[in-house]
């Protein structure tokens, strides 16, 4: 038997289980409360922030049953002749729900002739009918569809959310898990619940065990150890270009991949300055790091040198975007240990 995705398994079935949407939530409660169910909604938001999983959490909570509840992927089903498909379809009665429901997944996969014969039932939906559209491209989509739309943006889940989620689902699988591992899964999901339960599952595929440690996560993630990024953080802080250079080259040599070191990188320096400039942040910090690294960055934070400032931050975060369009993977980053350190 095949095993199932954990990000499937623990997917919020009811609206007190969303994480991070509250905004969301509390409308679409209070609409249904009210009786005052538009029949058209458009979920904008980047992937895996819960878009799909509300859509359906809401189609269940209007008292729409399985028959009665269509899931269609645009990515697959782009064309007019899908879109008249489902019109004809839009028209005849629920078999025993109130309303009919049509999530659209990645709605702004659709042709412009498929947009405009949905622009046709959206004009003059029928009353048992409810559309939610979802997309992570809303930019793409015509106006003409979106002004016929009660719009709710979907905001990436915090570090925190994502870091609680790690921490119960490797418990309900029978597993513990430090607070380094936790912050680096919940930094590799990247705002994303599928692609934080996605790290997860790898993590939890690989350890023997039942103890994720941080050096597990480094293994599976592809994730470099800590020295090498303490190696680069502290040539920075501490203006020693050849150090920051080397260590870009041994990340090179270990085929690591450049965006993740970066990022890891990022959160490092984002640490230094916050010690630097603001006296409680140790205590929000502490959790993130292990002892060892919270140690360092507690020493470079008060070295005489002063070489990590906010522009050395903006630097990199600039530095991030180049990454994956450079020929040459590592160059914009030695690029930037070069006009920082000069």
């Amino acid at each position: 038997m095949s095993q199932v995705a954990l990000y499937r398994k623990y997917r919020p079935q009811a609206f007190k289980e969303v994480r991070g949407q509250e905004a969301v939530v509390n409308v679409l409660v209070s609409a249904i409360a009210s009786g005052t169910i538009s029949h058209a909604y458009l979920f904008c938001g980047s992937r895996g922030t819960g878009k799909t999983s509300v859509a359906r959490i809401f189609a269940q909570a209007i008292g729409t049953a399985p028959e009665d509840l269509y899931e269609i992927d645009a990515a697959s089903n782009r064309g007019i002749d899908d879109i008249r498909e489902l019109r004809e379809s839009v028209s005849t009665l629920p078999f025993q729900s109130k309303y009919k429901v049509y999530i659209i997944d990645e709605v702004h996969m659709l042709t412009k002739e498929a947009f405009n014969a949905l622009l046709k039932t959206l004009e003059e939906p029928p009353a048992h009918v409810v559309f939610i559209l979802a997309t992570t491209e809303m930019h793409k989509l015509p106006e003409t569809v979106v002004s016929r739309c009660q719009t709710f943006s979907f905001r990436k889940p915090s570090r925190e959310i994502l870091k609680s989620v790690i921490e119960k689902t490797a418990e309900k699988e029978g597993y513990s898990i430090d607070h380094p591992s936790t912050e680096l899964v919940a930094l590799l999901g990247d705002g994303s619940f599928r692609d934080t339960h996605g790290i997860l599952q790898k993590v939890l595929g690989a350890v023997k065990g039942k103890k994720i440690t941080l050096e597990a996560v480094q293994s599976v993630t592809g994730a470099p150890k800590g020295e090498l990024v303490n190696e680069f953080v502290s040539g920075l802080a501490l203006k020693d270009k050849e150090k920051c250079l080397n260590a870009i080259n041994s990340a090179v040599t270990e085929n690591l991949d450049m965006k993740i070191y970066l990022t890891l990188i990022l959160q490092k320096v984002r640490a230094i300055l916050l010690l630097k400039n603001s006296e409680g942040a140790g205590k929000r910090l502490a959790d993130e790091f292990s002892a060892e690294d919270f140690e360092l960055l507690k020493n470079l934070a008060t070295s005489q040198t002063g070489a990590i400032s906010s522009n050395t931050l903006l630097e990199l975060l600039n530095t991030y975007d180049l990454l994956g369009i450079s020929a040459i993977e590592q160059l914009p980053l030695e690029l930037a240990v070069l006009k920082v350190l000069g």
